[in-house]
């Protein structure tokens, strides 16, 4: 699996590198700035990139807007952006892209190897991967969108914004998978995501809190909406 590398910290790209590298990716193209980074993306066409927000020269929002510009020219390439301190409107405008799996996440956690390299899996294969303090911060910005949603119901859509399947928010919560399908029904019912949509309902569901209700974009998440263990 390739993977290109937007990152201008030479020790960290470099870690990242061996990292990966040791965990079965192959690392196409480490790029120190947005330009570097497009031009890798067009010439390798990866399977998942990663990119820092912050990029030279004014290193404020380079990084994001390249990872948005590619995934404009290139819709199906999944992106994980990295970031040392969480910016919600960028964490909220690359969730509303569609195409390829996307993900966000605190450069922290990168140190925490297994969750990192799992997350970007979740990436690569279309799901979602966000980290727990952006979760956090946004439904404390953005409450409007769910205030019709019990506390156990903003649990299970936290999980799922980051990724989680019904077996492992059950295993999180301690609920059955049964129960965790009901809190999701429950979720796409007050959200006013019908059956009927023809997008995928989770990644709808974790919109509707970053942007508010009606007119969301289809996203890949493609994770089921059933449950997978009885009571």
């Amino acid at each position: 699996m390739q993977v290109v590398i937007a990152e201008d910290n030479v020790l960290l790209a470099t870690g990242l590198k061996l990292l990966l590298n040791s965990v079965g990716f192959d690392t196409a193209a480490i790029a120190g700035d947005a330009a570097g980074f497009l031009t890798a993306v067009r010439d390798h066409r990866p399977d998942v990139a990663i990119v820092d927000v912050r990029l030279p020269p004014s290193f404020r929002d380079e990084g994001i807007r390249a990872a948005l510009t590619a995934r404009r020219q290139h819709p199906d390439l999944p992106v994980l952006v990295l970031s040392q301190y969480v910016e919600l409107q960028y964490a909220a405008e690359l969730l509303a892209t569609t195409g390829g799996g996307v993900g966000y996440l605190l450069k922290d956690r990168v140190s925490r190897v297994d969750e990192f390299v799992d997350a970007l899996r979740r990436v690569a294969a279309g799901g979602t991967a966000m980290d727990t303090e952006v979760i956090a911060q946004l439904l404390a910005r953005r409450r409007d969108p769910i205030a019709v949603l019990t506390p156990r119901e903003r649990e299970v859509l936290a999980l799922m914004a980051q990724g989680h399947d019904n077996t492992t928010i059950a295993d999180r919560l301690v609920i059955t998978d049964n129960g965790v399908h009901k809190h999701i029904g429950n979720i796409f019912t007050k959200l006013g995501l019908a059956v009927t949509d023809s997008g995928h309902r989770r990644v709808l569901a974790v919109l509707t809190y970053l942007n508010g209700a009606g007119g969301l974009p289809p996203s890949t998440d493609r994770v089921c909406d059933g449950g997978r263990r009885g009571h």
